[in-house]
């Protein structure tokens, strides 16, 4: 192995590994935050026989307004906590306004600011193209007080989670349908990681995509709950309440990338892959790749944590633009 190669391995598996042990670290806090096994099987027992398309429906028209650069509107799933009930999406218009084409952005669990996105948008606007970024359930503008930024999307309270990740979905399809009532005529997505899972789910039900990139993301959901490094403090907290290995399956119809398939062309769709990644292998993303006919995997030197699949991402996109 070349000592430049070597070089970068160690320094994604360190980073890949110090964030993990951050995000572990504040699981830790929530440990209190678990579901019993009866409430567990009340969820997935209700849920078994509801289809994916009634499971994120948009459940009518929203009332959205437009504060300043946001789109401010109220969530459709109920949540105990009311900072994170208002749906919001900050938006980067061109001159042409919301007849312009729009990307939409669904960015990582736990990210820490949108200076990158405003970046990214920039240039998009140059190319005539608008950009939303979502704010994500328990993110941003919506973290609960006393919470850090995003911990509450994914903690040992299954049948949470899946309504956290039920109502992002459904959020970005009410936002794709305001846009579309106001003059939008094109829609690009880029997701990260958590905002990849609900890009990949989103791609399900909506069909009128140029292209959508999703960057490392979380697509085995068993994998990412019993094997990821990412969740070693949920498993234990899962195993300590009597939850075992394989409990995910029986809600996969609704919530996993591998149960599906994009309603665009599959040769719209990117996946971008961290040689290095210790919490989305690339394993895992050729499996996906296999399963999408024509979709695209490429793979870059970082690991899960790093910049370079951004900047394929956008190389990807350049022609479609």
């Amino acid at each position: 192995m070349k000592m430049k190669t070597f070089v970068r391995m160690q320094t994604a598996t360190g980073v890949d590994a110090v964030m993990c042990a951050l995000i572990n670290g504040i699981q830790w806090r929530l440990q209190n935050q678990v579901c019993t096994p009866e409430e567990l099987e009340i969820y997935l027992s209700a849920c078994e026989p509801v289809s994916r398309d009634l499971f994120y429906q948009i459940q009518g028209r929203p009332e959205i307004v437009r504060n300043g650069n946001y789109l401010e509107w109220r969530s459709p799933v109920q949540t105990p906590f009311p900072e994170n009930q208002t749906a919001r999406a900050r938006v980067f218009l061109t001159d042409r306004g919301f007849s312009a084409p729009t990307v939409i952005f669904l960015h990582a669990l736990m990210s820490a600011h949108d200076v990158g996105y405003c970046r990214i948008a920039a240039r998009l606007n140059l190319r005539g193209w608008n950009a939303a970024l979502m704010h994500l359930p328990y993110h941003y503008s919506r973290v609960p007080r006393g919470h850090f930024n995003g911990a509450l999307a994914l903690t040992s309270n299954l049948p949470q989670n899946a309504e956290t990740l039920r109502q992002a979905v459904t959020e970005v399809r009410q936002l794709l349908e305001y846009l579309r009532r106001n003059g939008c005529p094109d829609f690009g997505l880029i997701g990260t990681s958590y905002g990849g899972w609900v890009g990949a789910l989103v791609s399900f039900m909506e069909s009128e995509f140029r292209f959508v990139t999703l960057l490392q993301p979380i697509v085995d959901i068993e994998h990412a709950i019993w094997e990821s490094p990412a969740s070693t403090r949920i498993r234990k907290t899962l195993l300590a309440a009597g939850i075992e290995r394989g409990v995910s399956r029986r809600h996969a119809h609704l919530t996993s990338p591998l149960h599906g398939r994009p309603t665009c062309a599959g040769e719209r769709v990117l996946i971008i892959g961290g040689t290095y990644d210790t919490i989305v292998p690339a394993s895992v993303l050729r499996r996906l790749a296999q399963l999408w006919p024509q979709s695209r995997l490429v793979l870059v030197e970082q690991g899960h944590f790093g910049y370079a699949a951004m900047r394929e991402a956008l190389r990807g996109i350049a022609d479609l633009l």
